[in-house]
């Protein structure tokens, strides 16, 4: 389904495939060959999407562009089954196994690999041919792996990365009531959205 949302509409090469399950809302760009699967959400909610060349999104991925933070995913990268690219950047040859996520102002380096239920956290750098193991974390610029269970490690690095401020606009003692009242109000959007055509039609 094609969805403008805040006046703008995705662009869909011929040659790229879109699902019909498939969801893509408002400045969303495909490169040629594209290829989005079934459940798949690529939304440009206040900042652009766009796929490079011969890029695959799996099944219900979900790429999510960002004010100050747009996706801009390379040629040749496979975005994984229930992956989550969010306000990022991945260059070229990447690979984002499944459920790996990739939080605002990320790079993932040419040719690195997330692998299953990796993370890569708000203004990390992963770089070239780097690779994060399944199920660790990586955080900082260059970023550093760190199994799940080093949580104190990973908050040495991540804590002055503010992600309360970058993800939500709020500082990190913002209660949970002022967080969902900006997300109510920012996702309220969305009412004035309009489907624009189906894939395939």
């Amino acid at each position: 389904m094609l969805i403008e949302h805040r006046g703008r509409r995705p662009v869909v090469p011929t040659s790229a495939y879109v699902a019909p399950t498939a969801v893509l809302c408002g400045a969303v760009t495909l490169g040629e060959n594209a290829r989005v699967l079934h459940g798949a959400v690529l939304t440009a909610e206040d900042g652009e999407v766009t796929l490079g060349a011969d890029v695959v999104v799996m099944e219900n991925a979900l790429v999510r562009g960002r004010e100050g933070h747009p996706v801009v995913i390379g040629d040749s990268v496979l975005v994984g089954p229930h992956a989550h690219v969010n306000g990022a950047i991945v260059e070229d040859e990447a690979f984002l196994a499944t459920g790996s996520s990739v939080f605002p102002g990320a790079v993932v380096g040419a040719r690195a690999e997330m692998r299953i239920n990796s993370v890569l956290h708000v203004g990390s750098r992963l770089e070239a041919d780097a690779v994060v193991p399944i199920g660790w974390v990586a955080v900082g610029v260059p970023a550093q792996s760190f199994g799940p269970d080093r949580h104190d490690e990973i908050w040495r690095v991540q804590r002055e990365m503010d992600f309360p401020g970058v993800v939500y606009g709020v500082s990190r003692d913002a209660s949970m009531r002022e967080v969902m009242a900006r997300q109510v109000t920012f996702y309220g959007e969305h009412r004035d959205d309009r489907v624009v055509d189906e894939p395939g039609s």
